[in-house]
């Protein structure tokens, strides 16, 4: 039996519950901040404790994978969203392509459940923030594209936040080094070894991947920067494709 479903977990419950209210326009940004300051330090402690637990109870959190369909408006945007995010809580990721006929992108994340869950909690909270910050965006006169212009908004946005939320999980991590596992390891050992096979099974799923940069070239990439600092997440890897896909902007 995989890592207990997030609506059935209290600790769980109660990060997603932060994230909604920071999320509501009706709460006062200074409440909002501190309740997303609060999910995240949750949230990573929570990650710590599920890889030390389970170090004695394997099958309390085994590897899994999922596939992750995002849609469009900004399927591209959304993707490299969740990969990132996927990678930045311990999981190995890759953006498989377009799929459907709507422009909807998949991304195939691969790593323990409770990281996995991790993983989509957290995607949920930041595309709402990334897409209602975006929707506020006036774009300055005189630009020749604005969907370059959005589009590089958006991965200022998504690789600060990246920055922010990579911040939090070391510090989290760097903690776990004076902990013991439930077996009595090393915390430090059983998360270095989780992520030992995380890596294993994920090269078993992809054997052959490059490795992508994504660029900016639409002028917005500062702001999206700026917004992405204002998250407040609490304090980047490839983004990668198969070898015969391709990323499009």
């Amino acid at each position: 039996m995989g890592a207990t479903q997030p609506n059935a977990n209290p600790k769980l419950a109660t990060i997603k519950a932060l994230l909604a209210k920071a999320e509501d326009s009706a709460t006062p940004e200074a409440e909002a901040d501190l309740a997303r300051a609060r999910a995240m330090q949750m949230m990573a402690k929570y990650g710590v404790d599920e890889a030390l637990l389970s170090d004695g109870e394997p099958s309390r959190d085994t590897i899994t994978d999922r596939y992750v369909d995002v849609a469009n408006p900004w399927s591209m945007s959304r993707a490299r969203l969740m990969y990132h995010v996927a990678e930045a809580v311990g999981c190995e990721a890759i953006h498989m392509g377009a799929v459907g006929a709507k422009g909807e992108r998949r991304v195939h994340v691969v790593g323990y459940e409770s990281d996995i869950q991790r993983a989509e909690i957290l995607y949920a909270s930041l595309v709402i923030q990334m897409l209602g910050s975006l929707s506020a965006q006036v774009v300055p006169y005189g630009v020749r594209s604005a969907r370059a212009w959005r589009n590089s908004w958006q991965l200022g946005f998504i690789n600060r936040v990246i920055e922010r939320l990579t911040e939090s999980e070391k510090a989290a991590r760097a903690a776990a080094g004076e902990e013991t596992s439930a077996t009595g390891r090393n915390g430090a050992l059983v998360l270095a070894d989780r992520s030992a096979q995380v890596v294993s099974a994920f090269r078993k799923a992809h054997p052959n991947v490059r490795s992508v940069r994504a660029s900016s070239s639409g002028g917005g990439y500062g702001d999206g920067t700026a917004a992405g600092s204002r998250a407040d997440i609490g304090g980047t890897r490839r983004l990668g494709v198969p070898t015969t896909g391709v990323l499009a902007a």
